[in-house]
């Protein structure tokens, strides 16, 4: 016979257990059950069952996590990170692919993307880390790539989704550049239509298809905008007497000599005797200038030594 349990906190526990779809919201769902369940003889049968749900689903939990750790390395964050979210379908996988180097599995099967994929994005010679991570609405959402990424590509394939989307992302520090997807299935008139209304609430944003072969997709428009978002400095180096290097240094607003020197080798700086510098920081081309003398994006840098 049922036993019928009438505790508030117990109730409101069963409620989030069947409600939510993450595995660990429903293991703490469940444990506040078991300790709110009756305690007298009649409910000993609710009881065993209770805990033998939760034995399965920490099993599950524990499965989850040993897949997880067997499958892929621990991610190393570059200089430069955005991460890619939206819900199942969205379109994360071709947008990874068409940004970047990597080579996704694309599929129309919600939720087939059950851990982070990495890719670079090669931008005017300046690789950036851009990683899909799965459905922003399912169990594997990867909630602390988000907390960390520089910025947040957030992908959708209509503008009636961006404030379920937004209501799910985690608390982060990154910027944020809202996507509207498919936009061969759009018509000039939507097109303006998203436009207007994006403008009007200052969103950064991007029209775009992940189609390859669709002339005016906006990928390279959405390529600058994610660079641009980074807000960092562009810095060449060179040796004396030769060509500026083709791949260009990353640092920070601020940065100084010494430490695109300490960036080139640790202790470097203190090798260092004198300083030519060339570009936007400069007053002339050619300029000597000390360690502590803070850099301008497009600089070049040159060192000479002991």
């Amino acid at each position: 016979m049922p036993v019928n349990v009438n505790d508030p906190e117990y109730v409101k526990a069963e409620k989030e257990y069947h409600e939510s779809k993450d595995k660990e919201d429903q293991l703490l769902a469940l444990k506040k059950m078991i300790s709110h369940a009756p305690k007298h003889k009649g409910g000993e049968n609710l009881r065993q069952q209770l805990t033998q749900r939760r034995k399965k689903l920490e099993e599950l939990i524990e499965k989850k996590k040993a897949r997880k750790k067997g499958s892929k390395p621990g991610l190393k964050k570059e200089e430069m990170q955005a991460v890619i979210i939206g819900k199942s379908n969205s379109g994360k996988s071709s947008l990874l692919k068409i940004l970047t180097n990597a080579n996704p599995k694309i599929s129309s099967v919600p939720f087939s993307t059950e851990s982070y994929q990495v890719g670079i994005m090669d931008y005017e010679n300046c690789p950036t880390q851009i990683i899909e991570i799965p459905a922003i609405e399912g169990e594997n959402f990867e909630r602390g790539i988000v907390h960390t990424a520089d910025t947040i590509i957030i992908l959708l394939k209509s503008l009636d989704e961006l404030e379920e989307v937004k209501k799910k992302i985690p608390p982060h520090e990154g910027k944020e550049i809202i996507v509207i997807n498919k936009s061969d299935l759009l018509t000039p008139e939507d097109k303006r239509k998203i436009k207007a209304q994006m403008q009007s609430k200052k969103y950064n944003f991007e029209i775009i298809s992940s189609l390859p072969y669709i002339k005016e997709n906006g990928i390279l428009e959405l390529k600058k905008k994610i660079f641009d978002s980074f807000e960092v400095l562009r810095i060449f180096t060179k040796e004396p007497g030769k060509e500026k290097g083709v791949k260009p240094m990353i640092l920070r607003p601020g940065s100084t000599i010494k430490e695109v020197a300490e960036k080139i080798l640790k202790g470097f700086s203190k090798k260092v005797i004198e300083t030519k510098i060339w570009g936007p920081s400069s007053k002339f081309s050619g300029q000597i200038v000390g360690l502590n003398h803070k850099l301008k994006d497009l600089d070049t840098v040159e060192f000479k030594t002991k």
